[in-house]
């Protein structure tokens, strides 16, 4: 209700809407808003529960009244009401209780100010036009920060890249408090909202299935909010029911978070490259998520090569995420000959950290304080950050430079040097069958 307001946001607001449960209070504000030039037939009989049916389906008003005589819970209510309220809408509640607690917990809610039933003209007339200046008052918005959007590619199933996803979500909103729009576009099978213990909704489902809908209301409305700071847009689509799609939902959505977050992440299944790459258009920076295996440092090498001839301007970002501590397929400095870079960060696997965050339904990042995973996480939040703030990505390349690549005749497994990359146990025993 009295949340952040954002420029443009008074367009196609109305600039007053009421509902009333009594015929005095009815006929008091429809002459009240005559005199203030609104329209009278904005005031309608109903109360609090029709405020709620009403602008589940219409826009808010600039400043709303609602009369909670009739409610038996007015804070659960007017949680209800936030819930269909676009951001700085001013509210204005009436009712017959007179406790000093409960005036208090609503302006806690958001409400701007609480009248006493019966009141006059001029009392109303006073808290109208002060809720009329409030709402007109420039707002401090803090500093102006660059959007920035980050996509989290993994380069095989089971990599963990919806893992990372949801951290570094949840590290931006929590730790760094930038708004922030975390994207899951595996329409049959994310997990993001699983992640976070969260029922992912329609609104994903609809988008892709009606993109003329796609607006800053339809946003506000369809995202699962996991904080005040980090929303999710996600689906579990039945898998019977293919998504046929351009991919311009999609990118209309991301154009609506640069509007409505500072920070987007967006959870890219590999595929989509193919599919649509128009999605890294804007793209700032790019995680790719691997596994120190033989199979993912093939697809590394296609996908830093794809990335260079397909999203030049973004900052890339090497993860390799789940290292166990003991000898993987691949040592590290294999792998990165391999792919003709370095690896930025490496994550460790702990697969205590792994099932708690899974019972309670939390994220990695959030579970793992104060372990080394923790401390990954940490430095992947001020790795991202770190990239992002420095306002290069269009202009320089990638750390290390992403040239690797498989031209034709050659043989990937000569290129990877695949004898060198096998654990010592089975290099002794080939050397015994040589």
């Amino acid at each position: 209700m009295n949340a952040p307001w954002k420029p443009g946001m008074t367009g196609q607001r109305d600039p007053f809407h009421a509902f009333v449960c009594d015929d005095h209070s009815f006929d008091l504000l429809r002459a009240v808003a005559s005199e203030l030039g609104w329209a009278p037939e904005k005031v309608n009989k109903g109360g609090m529960r029709n405020a709620v049916q009403s602008l589940s389906i219409t826009a808010s008003p600039q400043i709303l009244f609602v009369d909670m005589s009739e409610s038996g819970d007015p804070l659960n209510d007017i949680n209800s009401l936030a819930e269909v309220c676009e951001p700085g809408t001013v509210v204005i509640a009436a009712g017959q209780v007179n406790d000093v607690r409960l005036y208090r917990d609503l302006v806690a809610s958001g409400i701007q100010d609480y009248l006493l039933k019966p009141f006059g003209a001029d009392q109303l007339r006073d808290a109208l036009t002060q809720a009329q200046a409030v709402f007109m008052a420039p707002r401090d918005t803090g500093p102006e920060r660059p959007h920035c959007t980050i996509a989290v590619i993994g380069t095989r199933g089971g990599v963990g890249a919806s893992s990372v996803a949801t951290s570094l979500a949840w590290l931006l909103s929590e730790k760094k408090k930038r708004p922030t729009a975390l994207l899951d576009l595996d329409v049959h099978f994310g997990t993001n909202a699983l992640a976070m213990d969260l029922e992912p909704g329609r609104g994903l489902t609809d988008a892709i299935e009606n993109p003329s809908r796609i607006d800053g209301l339809f946003i506000e409305r369809a995202m699962v909010r996991a904080s005040d700071t980090l929303a999710i847009l996600s689906a579990e689509a039945p898998i019977s029911q293919p998504m046929l799609t351009d991919g311009g939902a999609f990118y209309q959505l991301l154009e609506e978070f640069r509007l409505a977050f500072e920070c987007s992440v967006i959870d890219l299944p590999r595929g989509m490259l193919i599919q649509h790459p128009h999605l890294m258009t804007d793209v700032n920076v790019t995680l790719v998520v691997t596994e120190l295996t033989l199979a993912a440092a093939r697809d590394t090498i296609r996908i830093l090569s794809w990335l260079k001839s397909n999203a030049p301007q973004g900052r890339v970002i090497v993860v390799a995420n789940r290292v166990h501590a003991g000898s993987p397929e691949i040592s590290r400095k294999d792998f990165e000959q391999s792919i003709e870079r370095k690896v930025d960060l490496i994550i460790p696997f702990d697969l205590r950290v792994a099932a708690q965050a899974a019972k309670l339904g939390k994220t990695i990042a959030e579970t793992a304080k104060g372990s080394k995973l923790g401390a990954a996480c940490t430095a992947m939040l001020d790795e991202v950050l770190g990239a992002a703030d420095a306002g290069a990505a269009a202009d320089a390349p990638a750390k290390g430079g992403a040239k690797a690549s498989v031209k034709k005749g050659d043989s990937l497994l000569g290129k990877l040097d695949f004898k060198s990359m096998i654990p010592s146990r089975r290099k002794d025993k080939v050397a015994q069958d040589d």
